[in-house]
């Protein structure tokens, strides 16, 4: 039976079972499409990253011997359009068969769903044979139950898969060691230099401006940097073991400006495009740690484990429990405009113009950058989670909206009214300064509140929680903060209020 099988550009995993042997009677299908450039303005070196990954990803199953349609994105034969592109295929070459894995994105999903429908041949779906979980094993695990806790799924996790585990204990004593991942770098540590891969990628470059692609950031290297293969993800994930992981719990949460990767594995990239799975990941990591187990304390392995089998399938659990009611979700009612400076990097604020700035050139910022200061202001701002999270999506090589979304929307800027997260992250100045050098070099002045040369976050954080009392005033964690409120002088919390009123409605004067 003549069979066309769909593979998505984050769905490249060579090791599919679907690769195993070759069929003639198999047609694999791959293509660069607007529908994908288009749906949020990308970062040039996403589009770059994502077409790269795609097309080497092409030439490893066509040089095993598959047979392989590709479509660059001013091919003649491309429509440009997912339906048509394979409408087009089907006619063509006489197929008989439809299949597909599963998408990640519900868009996806619900677009391939919806064409299979209108087909008049068997279609079928496989898993993408990534994940630990299945989409919707979360909102079975939590069926029932109030909160959404993700350390409890974590701890399940570590049982389920005996991953630092001692018996049913966790191995060390402890379930989490995020105490032990705040400090701040000072410089003390040396950071070894960053594995760069350096693809040429010109041909890429000139078929984008062809194809005349509107695209945010910038691309200065002229090479893409992260890895492309399964080959240079395992080289990549070889660094991280040996140079980096031995400081990576540590030093997870910091924040420097000369230091725009620290001790983090970069390897989100490859992760989501499938190149390399969270269960190579782990096994390589740990089997490194019984090998070395001397050099390297267990908060350093925790903390990056974490990351993978906690944090990682929990969001996209959470994604596919609550979509697509999720996706408008706004409970603190914000509406304020992403300010422009998110997009030039061009403001007087120290640790946005770093974050940002690091953002637009590498199409990267670490988690805290992500959630303490980008995602902070825009918080505190009070900006239209829709702008926020179309900022994060696009800016970012790793975003793809199950990932990005619950983050953004539920962990950032909790417009979930604390589904994911039980209190919002936002802070004052005085967090910033405690995990990073932005304040040391800053034209503001961390101490100050409501002065010409105050820090902004400092003004704003006040604001915030008087604003957002009705909203936040019963929330448990939020306690301390709003008993600190209430005792605070009248004409003080005026200033304070008239201080962040200029600030949100004048952001091109910071």
């Amino acid at each position: 039976m003549k069979t066309l099988r769909l593979i998505l550009g984050d769905q490249l995993n060579i090791k599919h079972t679907w690769f195993k042997e070759t069929n003639d009677e198999v047609l694999y299908c791959l293509f660069e499409m607007r529908q994908e450039t288009d749906y949020v303005k990308h970062h040039i070196q996403k589009v770059i990253g994502f077409f790269a990954a795609m097309r080497q990803f092409a030439h490893d199953l066509k040089s095993q011997g598959h047979q392989v349609v590709y479509y660059k994105i001013n091919d003649e034969n491309n429509t440009r359009n997912l339906a048509k592109n394979l409408s087009n295929l089907i006619k063509e070459h006489s197929i008989e068969a439809f299949e597909y894995m599963l998408p990640d994105e519900y868009r996806l999903d619900l677009q391939l769903a919806n064409f299979c429908k209108e087909l008049n041949i068997k279609s079928s779906t496989v898993s993408s044979e990534h994940f630990y979980t299945k989409r919707n094993d979360l909102e079975q695990f939590f069926k029932g139950k109030k909160q959404y806790l993700m350390e409890n799924f974590y701890r399940d996790m570590r049982k389920k898969h005996d991953i630092l585990m001692v018996g049913d204990q966790p191995e060390g004593g402890k379930w989490n060691y995020d105490k032990s991942n705040r400090n701040k770098w000072k410089g003390d540590v040396e950071i070894p230099p960053y594995k760069l891969f350096k693809n040429d990628v010109s041909e890429i470059v000139k078929d984008i401006e062809k194809a005349q692609i509107k695209t945010i950031g910038r691309f200065i290297t002229k090479t893409f940097n992260y890895p492309k293969t399964r080959v240079q993800a395992l080289e990549q994930l070889k660094y991280f073991c040996e140079h980096l992981l031995i400081h990576f719990g540590d030093y997870q949460d910091a924040m420097h400006t000369d230091e725009e990767y620290l001790f983090h594995s970069r390897l989100s990239f490859a992760m989501n495009l499938k190149l390399i799975s969270p269960k190579d990941i782990v096994k390589t990591v740990m089997n490194f740690y019984r090998k070395h187990g001397d050099d390297i304390d267990i908060s350093q392995v925790e903390g990056f484990i974490r990351q993978i089998i906690g944090w990682r399938e929990y969001m996209r659990g959470m994604y596919w429990a609550f979509m697509p009611d999720y996706k408008q979700k706004n409970e603190l009612d914000n509406h304020t405009k992403l300010p422009e400076f998110f997009w030039t990097g061009n403001t007087k604020m120290n640790c946005l113009k770093n974050a940002i700035n690091n953002s637009l050139d590498n199409g990267y910022a670490h988690h805290i950058q992500r959630l303490m200061i980008t995602g902070n202001y825009a918080l505190l701002t009070q900006t239209n989670p829709d702008e926020v999270d179309d900022w994060y999506l696009g800016i970012y090589i790793d975003a793809i909206e199950w990932v990005q979304l619950t983050n953004t929307r539920g962990m950032s800027q909790f417009a979930d009214g604390g589904i994911i997260a039980t209190k919002p992250y936002v802070s004052s100045g005085s967090y910033i300064n405690k995990m990073s050098n932005y304040c040391s070099d800053c034209y503001y002045n961390k101490n100050k509140k409501t002065e010409d040369d105050a820090c902004p976050f400092n003004s704003l954080y006040w604001n915030f929680l008087d604003d957002k009392r009705p909203q936040l005033g019963n929330n448990f964690r939020m306690g301390m903060m709003y008993s600190l409120l209430d005792k605070m002088d009248k004409e003080e919390l005026n200033n304070l209020k008239e201080k962040a009123k200029h600030i949100i409605e004048n952001p091109h004067e910071y």
